[in-house]
């Protein structure tokens, strides 16, 4: 007899209730109904499956768009000593069998899988072999066409299908509108599917779009009036570095983060805010996915993001221990056009496609016919200086001929450059004693990473270089001529990304086949940007209300705290944020309170309060204090 789910959760996760419609999710599941969950972030998606998967025999083979979010799912199963294994890109094919086997053999729970993965003859013949008792898709939007982020390769997923005709399938997302559901549920062939959607609603969470020609100055404000665990999303990497120095200037700890940031270092910055060492991470939209950190009190938005779907996601972030919470976005006029700047003006049409498609062809001299499966390193900025291309719509095209698996497009942050000494310490004395030229940095090398005897060692040549005043270049010189010499290893990437042509150059045909993904992509990213345009100037109408409608949730009611709501509230009582302004006065002449101390005392709605203390700080009526208390000037 199998377990009651609550058992399991229990067991593993150390909970003692589900949270809402989680339990139904499970239940369905296990009944063998192909299943459609819909829950907000932070509603616990993977629970929904990991849990029925635990309590039937078999493996559940989990279909997972990022990397990083496959292998901390795997990680966290596996501190619960449950057996899960992870196959992402990179894996020689000797491992990958061998990884394979372990999951028919081995007792295996979950197989993590990202789509392209699943394409593979040898990854499609074991799974024939295995016990599969659920197959799970997360964020499934991916395979609709309409969906964020949509990937081509998510449609091939039906295969799963075709090997497991009778296996149940659930999806998960949380975020779609019903075009997008409906999608989903035809190309993953759902079987009369139980959908199950939770109110993306959140009672504890304001939105508020905010009008800042001094966006730094509102941020501080932000920062001031709301203490606390925070995260402000920018556009781009620069935007991430020089807000996080203004912040650290001005009395905030604050760090960034961004795809351009080491491993090590990543791991460092996110381990300090987690632990709040840091209060503010300042980020580009490659921090946030997996994020489990309950008490974010503010997501701030410093630009208008690209989509309703990526600001729902982003600003879901905050509040998600139940507690009151803000999700603000900061805006001007300058943003519009940045916006069509940015994401419109710079969508490729398809001769566009063509043409820098066949420039490709030529930079790498692949002739008609040819090319299928040859890997490149790729010189990004010299490709597009070579062919006088735009780089914006070069990198827009790239992006989605690796979507439509016409080439692989992986792009590296940082110029990898590492040696090994390949001989003893005595021969390579003997060598420099006979060419003295390149004593100096050899030994300034030595003397700086001592392991480059044992094991590849990554050096910094920037650093070696301001050691000893010498050039890169001279640097690079010796180490080419001690690497001819066998005296060592070396290894210098001057490329920064790797292109794999997947199918043969047919030039327009090959385009051609692809060409109707391009016209759905950019139509739905022009329908995207248009949506949250209208958001942001939407000042008529709850905020949440908005969101919920984008969603297709018809059936709301104003929330009561984001900016329409509380501009709603204080126009029709003027004379109480009088009166709060009195009774604030009052007790700040006794003695300094923060602003938690000032909710406490006073019997007024929070928004309320909230709004009069920004306006008397705008005023300086009262100030914070270095022990972050308001007192009056």
């Amino acid at each position: 007899m199998i377990k009651p789910p609550i058992k399991i959760l229990q067991q593993y996760w150390k909970h003692d209730s589900f949270k809402p419609l989680q339990e139904e999710i499970i239940n369905a599941v296990l009944d063998g109904e192909d299943t459609f969950a819909l829950l907000p972030t932070g509603g616990g998606k993977s629970i929904c499956f990991q849990v029925p998967a635990l309590l039937k025999d078999g493996i559940c083979i989990v279909i997972s768009p990022l990397i990083a979010l496959m292998q901390d799912q795997v990680q966290h199963l596996r501190q619960k000593n449950i057996k899960a294994i992870a196959l992402p890109s990179g894996i020689k094919y000797s491992e990958l069998d061998t990884l394979l086997d372990n999951c028919i053999y081995g007792n295996y729970k979950f197989l993590y899988l990202s789509p392209e993965r699943l394409q593979q003859d040898i990854v499609q013949e074991r799974l024939k072999q295995m016990n599969v008792n659920l197959i799970a898709v997360d964020e499934a939007h991916c395979i609709s066409q309409w969906g964020n982020d949509f990937r081509p390769s998510y449609k091939k997923i039906e295969i799963l299908r075709s090997i497991h005709p009778t296996v149940p399938i659930i999806a998960l997302t949380a975020s779609a509108t019903q075009e997008v559901v409906d999608d989903i549920i035809t190309e993953l062939d759902l079987f009369q599917p139980k959908v199950l959607r939770q109110s993306f609603f959140r009672a504890n969470l304001g939105y508020r779009v905010a009008h800042a020609e001094d966006k730094n100055y509102k941020l501080t404000q932000i920062l001031n009036t709301y203490p606390g665990t925070s995260i402000v999303y920018v556009r781009n990497r620069k935007s991430a570095i020089e807000l996080s120095e203004f912040l650290n200037a001005n009395g905030h700890s604050a760090t960034f983060y961004h795809g351009g940031v080491d491993n090590k270092e990543k791991t460092k910055r996110f381990t300090q805010w987690m632990q709040e060492e840091i209060k503010v991470m300042v980020a580009t939209n490659a921090f946030g996915m997996g994020i489990d950190k309950s008490n974010v009190r503010t997501v701030i938005h410093y630009t208008i993001p690209e989509s309703i779907e990526s600001y729902f996601q982003e600003a879901g972030r905050a509040g998600r221990d139940g507690k009151q919470a803000f999700a603000f976005l900061l805006k001007n006029e300058s943003d519009y056009s940045r916006l069509h700047n940015q994401f419109v003006k710079v969508l490729p049409n398809v001769e566009t496609v063509k043409h820098i498609y066949r420039r490709l062809c030529n930079y790498f001299r692949i002739s008609y016919g040819e090319g299928e499966q040859t890997k490149h390193d790729f010189a990004f900025t010299d490709f597009c200086k070579t062919y006088d291309l735009n780089t914006l719509i070069t990198y827009n095209t790239l992006q989605f001929l690796d979507r439509c698996e016409v080439i692989r497009f992986m792009q590296r942050f940082t110029k990898k450059t590492s040696i090994q000494i390949l001989t003893t310490g005595n021969q390579l004395l003997n060598f420099l004693e006979n060419n003295k030229e390149h004593q100096l940095i050899t030994k300034a090398i030595l003397r700086t990473y001592g392991g480059v005897f044992d094991e590849e060692t990554n050096i910094n040549l920037s650093l070696i270089a301001s050691k000893i005043n010498l050039s890169e270049t001279k640097i690079i010189q010796t180490l080419n001529v001690l690497s001819k010499a066998e005296l060592l290893d070396f290894n210098h990437q001057t490329s920064d990304a790797e292109i794999i042509f997947l199918v043969p150059r047919e030039d327009d045909h090959t385009i051609n086949n692809v060409k109707h993904h391009l016209l759905k992509q950019n139509a739905s990213k022009i329908k995207k940007i248009e949506a949250i345009s209208q958001f942001t100037k939407n000042d008529k109408q709850c905020r949440s209300r908005q969101l919920l409608l984008y969603f297709g949730e018809e059936k709301t009611t104003d929330c009561g705290i984001c900016d329409f709501c509380v501009q709603k509230t204080t126009n029709s009582k003027p004379k109480d944020l009088k009166n709060i302004q009195e009774d604030i006065i009052k007790l700040l002449k006794e003695k300094n309170l923060s602003s938690r101390d000032l909710l406490k005392e006073l019997s007024y709605p929070e928004a309320s309060i909230l709004k009069v203390l920004r306006e008397m700080s705008d005023y300086q009526i009262i100030k914070i204090n270095y022990n972050n208390n308001y007192q009056l000037v």
